[in-house]
């Protein structure tokens, strides 16, 4: 794999200020505000007493937010996007959502209702139209709509920056950055509170991975959404709120003081960031 956006990402963040250690409750601009989702002292291995992939790490994530998670291939990204996700569980520690421990909760009900998540590979089958992937989700969440599904499927498309019109097309027909807008208007479409997603801007040219940051800005200040993103790219965790380095366990690298300062007490995270929250 390249290293060089990932170095690029470690100097922009290691440039920026630290924040303070975090509590179950933050303040930005001189207001507290209740996370959405905290991770308190997680750890995970693949295998009972096996290697740790991520040890004690601890962060709180707010409504109205974007975060960037990022890190070098065998840090742990993707397992901590599984755990956030509800897809599995800490080895040890807990995962709370609105202050609930998910794995005492029914992480079903967690993922069809409360947080959409936008893979990497998209997940959307190429046989069916635009509208009709979108309606999958509706149908899956078991939630009941004031709406018919497809004039949600309709209004999703515009909240993703495509036409209406396009709720007829077939996926196989739809290039790699309109697959991508289609995903994200299908994690939208139950409305949840949460959203995740994994590498939503690679293979993308850099025009279309800007418009796809600005849905994603959009989700979080405008709609007070919690927005959670692992990339490999500097654009987008310049354009986050806040960025998390997440380093490989196995590896002791030497940071200077301003650098190695986190809003966590976890050790397998290097540093993070934090812009003040739009008023």
């Amino acid at each position: 794999m390249n290293n060089e956006p990932q170095a690029a990402v470690a100097d922009d963040v290691a440039r920026m200020p630290a924040t303070q250690e975090s509590t179950g409750v933050q303040t930005v601009t001189g207001q507290a505000h209740t996370p959405i989702l905290e991770l308190r002292d997680v750890s995970y291995a693949y295998t009972k007493g096996g290697k740790r992939v991520l040890q004690h790490i601890s962060r709180s994530f707010l409504p109205g937010r974007v975060y960037a998670i990022t890190g070098p291939s065998g840090s742990g990204k993707t397992t901590l996007l599984s755990l956030i996700s509800g897809l599995t569980v800490p080895t040890e520690g807990q995962v709370l959502y609105q202050g609930k421990d998910l794995s005492k909760e029914d992480r079903y009900r967690y993922r069809s209702h409360d947080i959409g998540v936008i893979f990497q590979s998209f997940n959307l089958l190429p046989q069916l139209t635009v509208a009709e992937n979108i309606m999958l989700s509706l149908g899956a969440s078991g939630k009941r709509f004031d709406e018919p599904k497809r004039q949600i499927a309709r209004r999703m498309l515009t909240q993703v920056h495509l036409p209406e019109d396009y709720a007829n097309e077939r996926i196989l027909h739809l290039s790699g950055g309109e697959q991508q807008r289609v995903a994200i208007a299908r994690a939208l479409s139950y409305d949840p509170q949460i959203v995740v997603a994994d590498e939503p801007t690679g293979n993308l040219d850099m025009g279309t991975q800007e418009d796809i940051m600005d849905i994603f800005c959009a989700l979080a200040h405008d709609d007070g959404r919690c927005v959670i993103i692992v990339t490999h790219s500097p654009q987008v965790a310049q354009a986050s709120d806040e960025v998390f380095e997440l380093a490989p366990l196995r590896r002791t690298t030497r940071q200077r003081p301003s650098a190695v300062r986190s809003a966590s007490a976890g050790s397998g995270v290097r540093s993070a960031r934090q812009r003040p929250a739009a008023q």
